[in-house]
């Protein structure tokens, strides 16, 4: 997985609004990602996935195999949510470049594999709905010989502080 100091402190600007961020809040965002990734192998879910899982999906050949991660809703550390976010809203914020944690711009690439991670409650159809708009909608951004490039996975439990996170990975060839 890719991650970038450029990227993170840029959330921290532009996104979290701090004005010197330090590597506590580096960390902080890079830890919500990981802790995103691995919550399936941590929690019960409904559509739960492992690492297995998900190296034979998100690496079509074996020289591809550099991800990009991004997470949504981005919080600062130590604050609180206070308006509870929909599987739409979710959706649409880790699909954002904003919120990638590598300086790779996705939409100069093109999507070869990708997985979605939610965390909270929330119903596995409305995921594949959201899912299925995705690619609709960002066709061109997604590589057409690989049939079901986007998986999705959902936890029951959502991070701490939240009621509902999602964390992605996508193999891109922006990167």
């Amino acid at each position: 997985m890719v991650l970038d100091n450029e990227a993170l402190y840029d959330i921290c600007f532009r996104t979290l609004k701090l004005t010197t961020p330090s590597f506590g809040d580096l960390n902080h965002l890079i830890s919500a990602t990981m802790s995103g990734v691995t919550c399936c192998l941590r929690f019960p879910g409904q559509l739960n996935s492992d690492l297995r899982k998900l190296a034979v999906n998100l690496i079509p050949f074996p020289r591809l195999h550099f991800f990009m991660v991004g997470f949504a809703p981005l919080t600062s550390r130590g604050s609180q949510q206070y308006r509870a976010l929909t599987v739409p809203e979710l959706t649409q914020q880790m699909w954002d470049s904003k919120n990638m944690m590598c300086a790779a711009d996705p939409r100069h690439g093109r999507y070869l594999t990708a997985s979605a991670m939610f965390r909270g409650k929330m119903s596995t159809k409305e995921v594949d709905e959201q899912m299925i708009n995705v690619q609709n909608k960002n066709s061109s951004y997604f590589v057409e010989w690989i049939p079901n490039n986007v998986k999705s996975s959902v936890c029951d439990i959502p991070p701490r502080g939240l009621s509902m996170a999602s964390t992605f990975i996508g193999n891109s060839t922006s990167i």
